[in-house]
């Protein structure tokens, strides 16, 4: 059976009839800020008729800053948002959101870990659910061979998450996921496959959630709380890049522990005090490998 959605399928479509905010955040990334931004560009002059380029410099002390504003001389999409002290991850992605001026909005990662190949069709898919949630199931072989590893790595194929073991381009990065995963899933029992990755939402909706959290742990919050008020959300598959430049900061132990208080904060005021408003849960269509081309697909 062809596939329905593919490479072909995205270049046939016309450009994107709606208008669309892309965001980033950045924080000393000036060996990948400028090639990411051309890249970003250029991808968006053939997917959208109206676009913006959001970049929270998280206070940089490298070039980062510097780099940007030379580039809206001749990329007037771009829009700089400079924080005055650092404030991570969390609180930078929450002020790109209430930056973003557009219908919808999603995000990618300054060190483009997320193939989004198929923009055209994940645009696409907001005219028919409220929210667009991409799914790492393409393989990423981390480390089989390590012996001490593979306890770990059985456990996660027996709770049937065989594509999260595979999520990631380094032993400690892929346990983090693994581990963050296994804790969203199991104390907020939402099903959906990923929690980490590009999501795509109307802008007016994502805004108009107030967020508890401050660390990485904003992600699965716009997502629990989109689902809470009753949202439709689509899974499609968008599969994992390892970083080739720079330095990674989302899995260091001050990220780490910051997201995982949130975590368990969270829950104890949402799930077990019951602080979390009136619950419409909305609808989840998980991924359906058949209709997509790549063949990585598990």
């Amino acid at each position: 059976m062809k596939a329905k959605y593919s490479l072909e399928y995205a270049v046939s479509l016309p450009r994107f009839d709606r208008t669309v905010s892309w965001l980033c955040w950045a924080y000393n990334e000036e060996e990948l800020i400028e090639d990411y931004l051309l890249r970003t560009d250029a991808m968006l002059r053939q997917t959208v008729r109206d676009y913006e380029i959001v970049v929270v410099d998280d206070c940089s002390t490298d070039r980062t800053n510097q780099i940007v504003s030379r580039l809206q001389q001749h990329i007037p999409e771009i829009r700089l948002i400079r924080n005055e002290k650092n404030l991570n991850v969390g609180l930078s992605s929450q002020k790109a959101i209430h930056s973003a001026s557009k219908e919808f909005l999603f995000w990618q990662t300054i060190d483009w870990s997320y193939d989004i190949t198929l923009l055209r069709i994940f645009l696409e898919l907001l005219k028919s659910y409220d929210v667009v949630a991409g799914v790492r199931r393409a393989p990423v072989i981390i480390a089989d061979n390590i012996r001490w590893l593979k306890p770990i790595l059985a456990v996660g194929r027996l709770f049937g998450l065989k594509h999260i073991t595979r999520r990631s381009d380094t032993v400690g990065k892929a346990i983090v996921s693994l581990i963050n995963y296994i804790l969203v899933r199991i104390l907020f029992r939402m099903p959906l496959s990923d929690y980490q990755n590009v999501v795509f939402f109307p802008t007016r909706m994502i805004q108009s959630i107030q967020y508890e959290s401050k660390s990485s742990f904003v992600n699965p919050e716009g997502l629990l709380k989109a689902y809470w008020r009753g949202a439709s959300i689509v899974e499609v598959p968008i599969s994992f890049i390892p970083r080739q430049k720079g330095e990674a900061k989302g899995t260091k132990f001050k990220a780490i522990r910051a997201s995982v208080t949130d975590i368990f904060r969270l829950w104890w005021r949402w799930i077990i005090l019951g602080q979390r408003g009136r619950i419409t849960k909305g609808t989840i269509r998980r991924l359906q490998p058949a209709e997509w081309e790549d063949k990585t697909i598990d």
